[in-house]
């Protein structure tokens, strides 16, 4: 929480605002320090959950005679629910307040992650990973629009960063963690290691979860460590912020072609991200590694490097108000990164540099990413748009992982599959290269 989220407020700060450049700084950091580390606990416990099962692989497809391609389909399947139940969830949020929503996502999918240790065969993988997605629906774009109620356009890249460089951190905490877990309780109490997996690290979000409830506050009024003049001096800049975006009704967010296009965009970018976090594991065991546990905490080191590159990056962009350029040079690091890391695969440390360049690439996209939407539009069409463009893109989640375990299972090769991935990533930097040039659009 070290960023002093600077943004240059007098850009589309009112009067008053304008005059106290320093006081704003003050007042973000304060907010930054009461808001985002909760946020940052939940999101990391979202994505350890998410994406344990890569982990579990390891194990799972063994004891339950599962197919790399039954695999990456139920890793993917997951993305299907998230799909059908994004948009509604962010409506009904934006309706009833995050303290009450988010609570209720986090406490569901908790108990579905935990029902996963009892999965039997194909049929019940896919049924409990398609109700994960399900449970999970909502979650990100509902607390990105959350952070969009408290923070300005020209600061939200960084505070975003700060949310989500949860995903780096996940992977340094989680690797090691679903590491030493299932060789720790592995055959304790008749249970495998990859079911003590979901079963212990299911039972951590259903702790945040419940405590979501008393922790988030949904409106500024609420807050009891704002004063009088902090609480109106915030109220301010956020109405002067807000006045310079469009309100757009759900209708017509889903007519708007520019919505369409940033979904397809982000499409591109959740490719190269699920592919690295659902194979990082497997990538790194094919250089050479068996042991879970180094498995665990090689897969640590590319998640801490990139967590400090994305908040570096993020408010590069933030600062030169540019957004455009930064987003495509991160396509094509993660891009490079992907295809060097297979074709060094033999060379365990220059395969692991890659991974490194792969994954500041790749984490570092989506936060400077958002800052181009949330600073479109406001009101219940933000709310659509948001949970459309998230839909849209993480179905690259579905995509993504069944297509690398399917050209997997045809060829021997990962290879192939990472070609497809650095392709995907490509396309997004020629996509996001083509919006408009307006720095207020990008």
């Amino acid at each position: 929480m070290s960023t002093s989220l600077s943004g240059g407020a007098q850009a589309h700060a009112g009067p008053q605002a304008a005059q106290n450049p320093a006081q704003l700084d003050t007042l973000y950091r304060k907010l930054a320090w009461h808001i985002m580390p909760f946020l940052f606990l939940s999101f990391i416990v979202a994505y350890i959950d998410r994406v344990n099962v890569s982990f579990a692989k390891l194990q799972m497809l063994a004891d339950l005679s599962l197919s790399e391609t039954v695999y990456g389909l139920g890793a993917g399947i997951f993305f299907l629910g998230y799909f059908l139940f994004e948009v509604p969830s962010n409506l009904i949020l934006h309706r009833v307040g995050a303290r009450i929503w988010i609570a209720r996502i986090m406490v569901t999918w908790s108990i579905i992650s935990c029902l996963t240790m009892f999965a039997q065969g194909p049929a019940s993988f896919y049924a409990l990973r398609f109700l994960l997605g399900v449970a999970e629906a909502g979650f990100f774009p509902g607390i990105v629009l959350y952070l969009a109620t408290w923070f300005p356009s020209n600061r939200r890249s960084q505070i975003i960063a700060l949310f989500m460089v949860a995903i780096p951190v996940s992977g340094a905490i989680g690797g090691p963690l679903s590491g030493w877990i299932m060789e720790r309780f592995g055959g304790a109490h008749d249970l495998a290691g990859w079911q003590w997996l979901f079963l212990v690290e299911g039972l951590g979000s259903l702790v945040v979860g419940i405590a979501a409830f008393f922790v988030l506050q949904d409106r500024i009024e609420t807050v009891k460590w704002l004063s009088a003049d902090e609480k109106r001096l915030l109220a301010q800049d956020l109405a002067a912020d807000d006045s310079t975006r469009a309100r757009h009704s759900v209708r017509q967010v889903f007519g708007d072609r520019k919505v369409w296009l940033l979904g397809l965009l982000y499409f591109c970018i959740a490719m190269g991200n699920y592919g690295l976090v659902f194979w990082l594991p497997t990538m790194i065991r094919a250089a050479g590694v068996a042991n879970l546990g180094n498995i665990g905490l090689l897969s640590a080191v590319p998640s801490l490097v990139s967590a400090v590159a994305m908040i570096l990056i993020a408010r590069h962009a933030d600062r030169s108000n540019e957004r455009r350029i930064h987003v495509a040079v991160c396509c094509v690091l993660g891009a490079a990164g992907m295809l060097a890391s297979v074709l060094l695969a033999q060379h365990l440390w220059w395969s692991m540099a890659a991974l490194i360049v792969a994954a500041i690439g790749i984490n570092s996209i989506a936060p400077v990413f958002w800052g181009i939407p949330t600073a479109m539009m406001s009101g219940a069409g933000a709310a659509a748009a948001i949970a459309l463009i998230n839909s849209v893109g993480n179905l690259a989640g579905f995509v993504s992982p069944y297509v690398i375990g399917f050209l997997k299972d045809s060829t021997g090769q990962l290879l192939p599959g990472m070609i497809m991935l650095a392709c995907a990533l490509v396309g997004g930097a020629v996509i996001v290269m083509s919006l408009g040039t307006k720095r207020s659009q990008a």
